[in-house]
């Protein structure tokens, strides 16, 4: 290793190190009362090192908040892995017991310490940092909608769902899935028993399966396109 290299691993440590000190201090303190000196001594640097990685307190918060945003949407894309395999190999036999799996790796995935604890934290600073909270949700929420939506409309394809708009049913789904989550562990704080999980997800997928698998919508359910199709139509008549 050069004196270059092992410089550059050096900064890349630290500033991990800062990053998960001030992680722990964020949450612990809340922004307003953490303090950089503590950051820096639970890392194990100096003060000015901090500012030299983040310049100041801000942004440093921000970084923290982004970049558990992101990580945590990355694990829950990751666990939408398997609605591929299902789009190309299921046979169709078992498409509840199928969602219902992946639903629950993505609610394992939101059910971590850390995933809970940045929720608080951002909800927490909303009101100081409300441009903070909407790219927070655009790096996370909102990328874990779209990728759903992606693969369940393959599913579609496949014939093994019946979409009229993929985003609109990557919305119900991940609300129908995890929308009591919030209320169940009060925002991570109570522990949710594997039973609770268990029937709510089994309550959201048979929910989402009544509105979107072959033949189960109901008789004369217009879709998005044959709703505008009447309305065109009952324009034209009048």
């Amino acid at each position: 290793m050069t004196a270059g290299t092992a410089a550059r691993r050096g900064r890349i440590d630290k500033r991990a190190a800062i990053l998960e000190a001030a992680l722990r201090t964020f949450i612990r303190d809340g922004y307003g009362l953490a303090r950089v000196e503590a950051i820096a001594e639970l890392a194990g640097v100096a003060k000015p090192t901090v500012y030299n990685h983040f310049g100041d307190k801000e942004t440093l918060f921000r970084v923290v908040i982004l970049d558990g945003a992101s990580r945590t949407s990355d694990h829950m894309i990751d666990a939408l892995d398997a609605l591929d395999t299902l789009a190309d190999d299921g046979d169709g036999d078992d498409l509840a017991g199928d969602l219902s799996r992946v639903a629950r790796e993505v609610i394992d995935c939101q059910l971590t310490e850390e995933g809970w604890a940045l929720q608080r934290l951002m909800y927490a600073e909303a009101a100081r940092f409300p441009d903070l909270f909407d790219e927070a949700l655009a790096r996370g929420g909102a990328r874990l909608h779209n990728a759903l939506a992606g693969r369940l409309a393959r599913l579609a394809h496949r014939g093994r769902l019946e979409l009229a708009d993929p985003d609109t049913a990557a919305a119900h789904f991940l609300a129908l899935i995890s929308g009591d989550l919030p209320a169940l562990s009060a925002l991570g704080t109570r522990k949710v028993s594997d039973a609770e999980l268990r029937t709510a997800i089994a309550a959201g997928v048979d929910t989402f399966l009544l509105a979107f698998a072959p033949g189960r919508r109901p008789a004369g359910r217009d879709t998005r396109r044959g709703r505008r199709a009447a309305a065109m139509d009952s324009g034209n008549r009048t």
